[in-house]
């Protein structure tokens, strides 16, 4: 992989569905983690704390951090991340849910 047409960059696709059995824990952990922010501005934590108390998906997107998933990789620097969460419908079951089709993305993994 060191050749000059080969990108040093990589992108990695994750999706992850978890079940929310404390919907009222996590509301607690995303609160606790804004009140520790030390250099959020006040109107900024007033929104976070609204969104994190209103949905329990955004309370999770709030405490999910993607640098968490990498930081102790040897080797690799995160250079950029998004996510998102939300509520979904849910079957272990259907075959919507076969986490080893392939998402329509043709390119090399």
């Amino acid at each position: 992989m060191s050749t000059p047409e080969t990108s040093r960059f990589v992108r990695v696709q994750v999706e992850v569905v978890l079940a929310v059995d404390d919907a009222d824990a996590v509301t607690k952990a995303a609160l606790r983690k804004i009140a520790g922010e030390s250099e959020m501005p006040e109107t900024e934590r007033a929104h976070a704390e609204g969104a994190v108390t209103e949905d329990t998906a955004e309370a999770l997107a709030y405490l999910v951090d993607p640098f968490d998933l990498v930081s102790q990789v040897p080797g690799v620097e995160l250079q950029q991340a998004s996510w998102s969460s939300e509520r979904i419908d849910y079957d272990p079951d259907s075959p919507d849910w076969d986490l080893d089709e392939d998402d329509g993305d043709d390119s090399d993994g």
